[in-house]
């Protein structure tokens, strides 16, 4: 098996293939996984992408990879097989995509509970959307 390193150009994610991984399947990967590591308004990401094509002429899905990076605070594993290298690729980038939109946008302040009143937060309940009576009120 041979093993080739090489850099993405998104600074801290690596892709490495073992195998007999051709050089148009790598340049297609760098360029889906740079086009989902570095789109706008992502936190920080680094990590290492492995592409790995099997030597057993009989397996269905001989190409495989695993993404394991972490984007700003949260870690993203992806893992994917397939048949052929660019099929891999794309649904690599897919998972990948996916994956680091949820990581991205986790822990935000719109998804977190109310603090309890007795810890500073506010005893009556926000009002309903759409309503335009408080929660409180009942009809008379």
């Amino acid at each position: 098996m041979t093993s080739n390193d090489t850099q993405t150009t998104a600074p801290d994610v690596l892709l490495r293939a073992d195998g007999e991984v051709d050089e148009e399947t790598l340049s297609y990967a760098r360029t889906k996984i740079d086009a989902v590591v570095g789109r706008p308004g992502l936190p920080a990401v680094s990590g290492e992408v492995h592409i790995t094509r099997a030597c057993a002429h009989h397996a269905d899905r001989p190409w495989s990879a695993t993404a394991s990076l972490h984007v700003g605070r949260h870690e993203v594993v992806v893992l994917a097989e397939e048949a052929s290298g660019r099929e891999l690729v794309d649904q690599l980038q897919d998972r990948l995509r996916r994956q680091t939109d949820k990581a991205a946008h986790a822990g935000r302040a719109g998804h977190r509970a109310a603090a309890p009143p007795w810890r500073g937060g506010s005893d009556t309940p926000p009002p309903v959307a759409g309503s335009s009576r408080p929660a409180d009120s009942h009809p008379a």
